[in-house]
């Protein structure tokens, strides 16, 4: 992959000012690596282990985790790793490898629980389908072209009939349907953000996420070249998208992720460049995004680069996590998600958490770390308070977890 000014995405992405990635192992070793080799064949194996989300209604004191990880970069995984993890103790045990699948630096679950998508984070940018089994066996069902290049994102609209995918090299984003089986088809749209210009220091557009607002209403793409969020229409016949509004967010702010509150009219977005999080007022009538003042991270001098939000179930938590110092802050919720209140941070324990995720009931946060190589477990608290639970996990170059409802 081609080296990037900015540590947002990619192997080769160094942050400025900062030394380069230290060498990196693969932490599994005999835990991964052997279950990789024994799964290595031709992609479309159709009885490979891995787990796979249970029926909903089948009770049980796991549940499956999946890790997204660079299979181009020396220490890296060799596709998407497979665990599980205690849902009272946050405990987390290694499984095998799902093979087949290039750089699947980001995943994203279909509504349905039996197929999950994983970007092909790379020059020729791609999204790649894998159905899941009850059974516990998983299908690599094939990968489409996005169009663009360094695909870093990507998420299923709420209808299970779309993926959508934001290409950070290229700055555009990109439409596939999605059929019966989870199958991708040939991709239906791609837009390039052409303007406004590029920020300062920003060679083009990089759009970073695309996620579909908590109506359905809208599709959401955030792009840290132009700092800006686009608003689009998501035409559910066709698969085509129309802008419908933009927010432009302070130059040179770098805006990164957002998460929406489950109450759909705010969301808080990561300003990776300016170390900030802002909460934005979102209209559903019109999709126009409203940000208000960069908020502090907490995390003191220098740059924080934070990474990603997240959002408890309830609403009343955000957590934010902080690369530069390895930290997460903590936010209050108060006056029905407008406003924020900055409450402490803490260590993450590990290196650079490029992703974090709650689990489904919000009382586990996992953070994904990449310079570290593994992945660490904190205890929600009724009051939001983080508590770190077991030793940090070892997962090659994490940069994605996805725990399995």
């Amino acid at each position: 992959m081609k080296p990037s000014p900015h540590p947002h995405s990619g192997p080769e992405r160094p942050a400025p000012g900062l030394p380069a990635l230290p060498g990196r192992r693969g932490f599994l070793g005999g835990l991964l690596a052997t279950a990789a080799l024994a799964a290595a064949g031709p992609a479309h194996a159709a009885a490979r282990p891995a787990p796979a989300p249970a029926p909903s209604n089948a009770p049980r004191a796991t549940r499956p985790l999946l890790l997204g990880t660079y299979t181009s970069e020396a220490g890296g995984g060799a596709g998407i790793g497979t665990a599980a993890y205690d849902t009272a103790t946050g405990a987390i045990t290694p499984g095998s490898v799902i093979t087949g699948v290039d750089n699947p630096s980001y995943l994203a679950l279909h509504p349905s629980g039996s197929t999950v998508y994983a970007v092909a984070e790379q020059d020729a940018g791609a999204v790649t389908a894998v159905a899941l089994a009850p059974d516990g066996t998983y299908e690599v069902l094939g990968s489409r072209p996005t169009g663009g290049s360094g695909t870093t994102h990507l998420s299923v609209h709420p209808s299970g009939r779309w993926l959508l995918s934001a290409n950070y090299g290229s700055g555009s984003v990109a439409v596939h349907p999605v059929a019966e089986d989870g199958a991708l088809g040939e991709r239906t749209d791609l837009v390039t953000h052409s303007s406004p210009p590029p920020g300062p220091g920003q060679g083009g557009p990089h759009a970073h996420q695309i996620v579909t607002a908590p109506d359905g209403g809208h599709v959401l793409a955030v792009d840290l070249g132009t700092d800006t969020v686009y608003t689009y229409a998501l035409d559910e016949s066709a698969g085509t998208l129309t802008e419908v509004s933009r927010a432009a967010l302070a130059p040179g702010s770098g805006p990164r992720h957002l998460a929406f509150h489950p109450g759909g009219r705010f969301a808080y977005l990561a300003c990776e460049l300016d170390n900030t999080l802002v909460v934005c007022a979102y209209d559903p009538a019109t999709g126009a995004l409203t940000p208000g003042p960069g908020q502090s991270t907490g995390t003191g001098s220098g740059t924080s680069y934070p990474s990603q939000p997240v959002v408890t179930g309830d609403g009343a938590y955000v957590y934010l996590a902080n690369r530069g110092p390895n930290s997460l802050t903590r936010y209050a919720v108060e006056d029905d998600g407008a406003t924020l209140r900055l409450l402490d941070t803490v260590p993450v324990g590990g290196d650079w958490p490029r992703q974090l995720a709650l689990s489904p009931d919000s009382s586990l946060l996992f953070a994904a770390n990449q310079r570290s190589s593994t992945v660490t477990v904190f205890g929600v608290g009724p009051d939001g308070s983080l508590t770190a639970v077991g030793d940090p996990f070892p997962a090659p170059v994490a940069v994605c977890v996805l725990p399995l409802p």
